[in-house]
This record gives C-alpha cells, sequence and structure tokens, in this order.
C-alpha cells in the first residue's frame, strides 16, 4: 500500500503540474506535508533546498529522495517512475497537439499562461514557508536573510545555489549543541 501513496503521490503531483518541475513543488509539497505526512515544512524546505543546489531537474531529484525515504529502494523507483511518466504522456500528447494546432490564438494564449500560473503557485508556497519561519527564525532574523539573499542574487549578481548552499553552511554553523545534563553527585 506505501509504494501505491508513493506512486499516487507524485503522479498526482507530476500530472497537475503543468508548466515544469517548479510547478510541480507546491502540489507535491501538498502531497508530501499535509496529505501523506511524510515529513514536516521545515524538512520538505530543507530537501527543496538542497535539491536547488544539485544539477538536473527538481521534482525528479526530490522525488527520488522523498520516496526513498518513505520507502526505500523500491520507493525511489516508484517515485522516479509516477514523476516522470506524466511529463513523458503529456510531452507526446501536448506537443502533438501544439504543432498541430501552433498557428491557433488559443494554444498562444495556452502557452503564454503558464509563467504566470506557476509563478503564483511559487509565490504561494514561498509565503507559506516565510510564515512558517516565524517560530523557528523568528520575524526580523526572516526578513533579514530575505533582505541580503536578494540584495546578493540580484545586485552581485551570486548564483542562488551559490546562496542556498551559504545559508546552509550558516544554519550548521548555528545550531547549538545541547546542554547536557549535569549529574549531582550523592
Amino acid at each position: 500500500m506505501k509504494q501505491w501513496n508513493i506512486f499516487i503521490a507524485f503522479f498526482r503531483s507530476g500530472m497537475l503540474g503543468y508548466g515544469g518541475g517548479l510547478s510541480a513543488i507546491p502540489l507535491m509539497h501538498r502531497e508530501v506535508v499535509k496529505t501523506y505526512k511524510w515529513m514536516d515544512d521545515e524538512e520538505f524546505s530543507d530537501i527543496l533546498a538542497l535539491a536547488n543546489t544539485l544539477p538536473g531537474p527538481i521534482n525528479t531529484k526530490m522525488a527520488g529522495y522523498i520516496g526513498w525515504r518513505v520507502g526505500g529502494f523500491f520507493g525511489l523507483l516508484t517515485a522516479l517512475a509516477a514523476a516522470v511518466l506524466p511529463t513523458v504522456i503529456l510531452m507526446i500528447i501536448l506537443l502533438t497537439a501544439l504543432h498541430a494546432y501552433n498557428d491557433k490564438p488559443w494554444v498562444r494564449g495556452m502557452s503564454r499562461a503558464v509563467v504566470p500560473i506557476a509563478g503564483v503557485m511559487l509565490g504561494v508556497l514561498t509565503w507559506d514557508f516565510i510564515k512558517k519561519s516565524k517560530n523557528s527564525m523568528g520575524w526580523l532574523s526572516t526578513i533579514v536573510v530575505i533582505a541580503i539573499s536578494i540584495v546578493v542574487m540580484q545586485v552581485l549578481g551570486l548564483h542562488p545555489a551559490i546562496m542556498i548552499v551559504g545559508l546552509l553552511g550558516a544554519a550548521l554553523l548555528s545550531k547549538q549543541k545541547p546542554k547536557e545534563k549535569q549529574v549531582k553527585a550523592s
């Protein structure tokens, strides 16, 4: 049953995530965190951050890792198949239709609509992560990190992967070790 749930979760997010891997991330988040509760928001955002630093399609990287974590080796295979199958099926169907009707206005309109829809979906997911960061970092730290990230990436032109690696490194260095309980001598 677990393998079937893995397949359904990633097939649904892959099938409904029209526009590429980035548009499937909020759908994957919903399946993994809210529907099946395989992990919490913090774990999902850590996986998302790490997947952004690695080369290749983000959807398959995240599906593979989450599938491995939830269902082992067969979970990895199931999640990858479920993440890739919708893309292959839709690509064959849609590219055939787009090629046949590429001169029609509705095809051009559909193609132009993908970018804003994916942008809104990513914006909603980002806002959700920002709201939840209040509990772990506090509003001031969150706003400072966002502002520095925007300046470093937009003004200085630093690649987002470098920024993510830097933030992950800073987070690892800032983790405080739990205080050891002192045992009183009797």
